[in-house]
């Protein structure tokens, strides 16, 4: 019995080492090998309770109980045993792995938790085995494990676009420019994994295309496939936290919504920051600085172009008298607003037309739809911000009450959208849950009902999905498939 409560002490550590990182080709191979040694282990335990059973026929007898403290600092006392429980890298993933135990748990109660545990070894097994037979897979593993995430290429991006541009250092100003640029290039980058990503999970329902799609996610971060369990479904750690599958989904795609308004805000960032280093004004500041310098040194050449003898004048004061100044400005001020509001008036046609050029012929992505609003936001923006004094004021308060409308329109039919989407995505979770319920426990009778219910659940949000949505159609083909999964469950 001695060496039994040993074992069973053991127990947390072993079910700890059940896990699958997706990182290098070569880290999991070293984890099959984990693995292998934690199922031993627990088969070895079983094999313990099974002579135990069979000699002293205890199986009705408390042997533990199990803390939830999550912490070894102070041991759980119950029954025959003392039982420590070990701290986990992440809060939570211990109770999910043992389950809600009773306060006493026998030795019965043991071996089918070890059952389960031994099932979700063979399971991540036989991921890690699909990925190092395919070289083309290794090698997708190996490079992701070489970028940054696509949350830290964005968080670098965001940090760029807080820079603050200054005209009194045009090398500085230069450098400025540089970052935007490789900040720009990333983020093109970004936009192309994204769409391999996305085509990963979207057009396939084979869970490791899908996990490789969030490898290319996560990039060096990595993550781990911890555990599925009946409550939380595939629980996935990494980056500090834990995840269900379906939220580093929902996580790819909100970045792939967000992206291509990331690479107009980072271009209207290297717009603004190189007209203000080939400012005339800027550059005229800069000029009157070196002249001022050199104003007493004795050199006809010094005197020589406009912008100087202006200057020599005004330090003369025989052309220009200071009170002449201020109307001198109010003019240039007048000119510079009439200017820009040209400008904006320009851009905001421009924004319009490319926004009503890309939602011709419906349907269209959620992406669509969210850069088309995004340009009508824009487009107010630079309308609502032209003055009344300017030429064209009354076109632009025309053009704005129109641009209003479309931004609106644009908006009820995005909520639309995403309502479809969402509940594509919801049945797509709803299918792998209960995928993984069938393949863990095929012979169980409670799994095969929460499977059936669960594809129950799917297939009443697939038929909720409108006609006029953009993802209809490949509802109305995944409503077929999940039918007869459906019906393919016998009770």
């Amino acid at each position: 019995m001695a060496d039994l409560e040993t074992l069973v002490n053991e127990l947390p550590k072993i079910v700890q080492t059940l896990r699958l990182n997706i990182g290098y080709s070569h880290d999991i191979m070293r984890q099959i090998a984990t693995i292998n040694h934690a199922q031993d282990q627990l088969r070895n335990i079983q094999d313990k309770i099974n002579q135990t059973l069979q000699f002293n026929q205890l199986e009705k007898s408390p042997i533990a109980t199990f803390s939830y403290l999550e912490s070894a600092e102070q041991p759980f006392n119950a029954g025959a045993y003392t039982v420590y429980l070990y701290k986990y890298d992440y809060p939570g993933l211990l109770t999910a792995k043992f389950g809600k135990l009773p306060a006493d748990i026998t030795l019965a109660e043991i071996q089918a938790k070890i059952d389960v545990w031994v099932d979700w070894g063979d399971l991540i097994q036989a991921i890690a085995a699909d990925i190092l037979s395919n070289i083309q897979l290794i090698n997708q593993v190996n490079t992701d494990a070489k970028h940054d995430s696509i949350p830290a290429v964005f968080q670098t991006a965001e940090e760029i676009l807080k820079i603050q541009l200054n005209l009194e250092k045009p090398k500085f100003l230069q450098q400025q420019i540089q970052q935007i640029i490789k900040a720009q290039e990333a983020a093109f980058k970004v936009k192309e994994r994204l769409k391999f990503i996305f085509d990963n999970i979207k057009k396939s329902q084979n869970l490791l295309n899908i996990l490789l799609g969030v490898s290319s996610f996560c990039g060096k971060t990595g993550f781990s496939l911890e555990w599925l369990d009946d409550d939380q479904e595939l629980i996935i750690s990494g980056d500090g936290r834990l995840q269900e599958l379906t939220d580093i989904i929902n996580d790819c795609e909100f970045y792939q919504d967000k992206i291509d308004s990331l690479i107009l805000q980072l271009n209207s960032l290297k717009v603004k920051a190189e007209k203000l280093l080939i400012n005339p004004q800027a550059r005229q500041r800069k000029l009157a600085s070196q002249s001022q310098k050199k104003i007493e040194k004795p050199t006809l050449n010094y005197y020589s172009g406009m912008i100087t003898v202006g200057l020599l004048a005004l330090s003369l004061g025989g052309w220009i008298v200071k009170s002449e100044i201020p109307q001198i400005q109010h003019v240039q001020l007048n000119f510079n607003q009439e200017e820009m509001a040209n400008a904006n008036f320009k851009a905001a046609q421009v924004l319009g037309l490319e926004a009503s050029s890309l939602v011709q012929k419906p349907p269209h992505p959620l992406i669509v739809w969210e850069q088309a609003k995004f340009k009508w936001q824009e487009a107010i923006k630079l309308l609502e911000s032209i003055p009344d004094n300017t030429s064209v004021s009354a076109q632009a308060k025309a053009k704005l009450n129109n641009y209003r409308f479309y931004h609106h329109a644009i908006s009820k039919k995005l909520i639309s959208e995403q309502k479809a989407l969402a509940n594509l995505e919801s049945a797509h979770k709803l299918a792998i849950e209960a995928h993984f319920f069938v393949q863990s426990s095929p012979h169980s009778l409670s799994i095969r009902q929460q499977a059936k219910g669960k594809w129950e659940q799917a297939i009443n949000l697939l038929k909720q999905i409108p006609k006029n949505t953009f993802v209809y159609k490949q509802a109305q083909e995944t409503l077929l498939n999940y039918q007869t999964n459906y019906t393919g469950i016998e009770l």
